[in-house]
């Protein structure tokens, strides 16, 4: 019975990862930036989906605020700041670290620095029954809404003229902007579709996880690293990883306790010595 609830942990931690890797590999996907705001995005994502939860006891709208709120941060920072240092990565690196750490602090100024739980849904409350095993409905309502996302994100991506068009851009950005498509308006799309999961995942994850200074740095590495072992804008690549390193996330904190961090990265490490691009990732 733990080994099966071990498994659900897994699953449920990989679906959240799935919500926020997923942005942050479009973005850096198409757009070749590493935005090291996205976790940022994703815990002030948080932040804001708790305020309008708590102020309208809906979690929906919680959910929704916080989305469209990190979109718009997203275009904001897409046109106000990285506009300004095209094709200059170690410029974009330094920037959106520079804003990460400016969301953080305030942040810290607007919520404080104790850990906040968001409300859940009352439907969501309690715990399931399978057999001889009791789980959190949270944490399964959170496995079925990233299952949810990888579908719409996967028939976005291969189904429709804006992802044929994304996936272009992917391959070659220059060839879609000599056709005649507008090449910024589909990064700045990307990136505000982007910057919305991550503060969909904030609000997620604030509901089992917690929220708290420095959760922005945490999910950062794990986003990072489910980018490194998919591939860069793969979404199939960031749904593999997330799963991997849900696993290896949960399972080597129970087998390997002192080794936990060595665990996730050790493998990914050595898959980057055979697949230097990643499971899926295209030269």
């Amino acid at each position: 019975m733990g080994t099966w609830l071990q498994v659900l942990n897994s699953l449920s931690f990989a679906a959240l990862l799935f919500v926020v890797a997923s942005g942050f590999t479009l973005i850096f996907g198409l757009l070749r930036v590493v935005n090291l705001a996205h976790g940022a995005l994703y815990l002030v994502g948080g932040y804001i989906g708790m305020t309008v939860t708590v102020a309208t006891h809906s979690f929906a709208a919680g959910a929704l605020v916080a989305a469209v709120a990190i979109a718009v941060a997203g275009l904001l920072l897409d046109r106000g700041l990285l506009n300004f240092v095209k094709d200059q990565e170690l410029k974009q690196v330094l920037l959106t670290l520079g804003v990460a750490l400016v969301l953080n602090d305030l942040a810290l100024v607007i919520w404080g620095g104790d850990s906040r739980t968001i409300p859940i849904p009352e439907f969501l409350q309690g715990a399931a029954h399978f057999g001889t095993i009791y789980y959190p409905k949270y944490r399964l309502g959170v496995l079925a809404a990233g299952i949810l996302i990888f579908l719409l994100l996967w028939l976005l991506y291969n189904r429709t003229r804006l992802g044929a068009t994304i996936r272009a851009g992917v391959d070659d950005a220059e060839m879609v902007q000599a056709i005649g498509i507008d090449i910024r308006k589909l990064f700045l799309l990307t990136f505000m579709l982007g910057s919305a999961l991550a503060g969909l995942g904030g609000v997620l994850g604030g509901a089992f996880l917690t929220l708290y200074p420095g959760a922005d740095s945490e999910i950062l590495v794990y986003g990072l690293a489910v980018v490194i072992i998919g591939g860069r804008g793969s979404l199939e690549g960031a749904a593999i990883g997330s799963l991997i390193l849900g696993f290896l996330a949960t399972f080597g904190q129970i087998w390997f306790p002192e080794l936990a961090y060595f665990v996730i990265f050790g493998p990914m490490a050595l898959l980057l010595a055979f697949r230097p691009l990643g499971l899926f990732g295209r030269a």
